[in-house]
């Protein structure tokens, strides 16, 4: 029953997006281990500085798996709703990913964390 509320609410998309960027600054906490959110700086994993909006697997400097690299030659973007997808179950959106994290899963953290990404990590 849970899950398929959870399905439910994540088809909504759009209508619950608004998120609160200060509680997704506690949230980003957790991913501050492998990703920056300053411009450049790569670590285990990219930089999520102005990561809303970019190119799938455009950062420069990072080596990105062979399927990131693919998602973004198809010309894919990390918007709001693959954002959503990626974070709520990585390996399953993106088959191949270095990403070690297996997920969040609150679809409030999840908004919270893409408006903190959105409002606060590309200025």
């Amino acid at each position: 029953m849970k899950r398929g509320l959870l399905l439910l609410a994540l088809a909504a998309g759009p209508a619950w997006a608004e998120g609160d960027a200060d509680h997704g600054a506690r949230v980003i906490r957790n991913c501050y281990a492998c990703h920056s959110i300053e411009p450049g700086v790569d670590k285990a994993g990219p930089s999520l500085h102005g990561v809303v909006g970019r190119g799938v697997g455009s950062e420069p400097r990072y080596s990105y798996s062979a399927a990131m690299r693919a998602l973004g030659a198809e010309g894919a973007v990390w918007d709001e709703e693959r954002l959503r997808d990626f974070l709520l179950a990585p390996r399953q959106a993106v088959p191949g990913t270095k990403m070690l994290n297996s997920g969040l899963r609150n679809p409030d953290d999840i908004d919270d964390l893409i408006a903190f990404l959105r409002e606060r990590a590309s200025e």
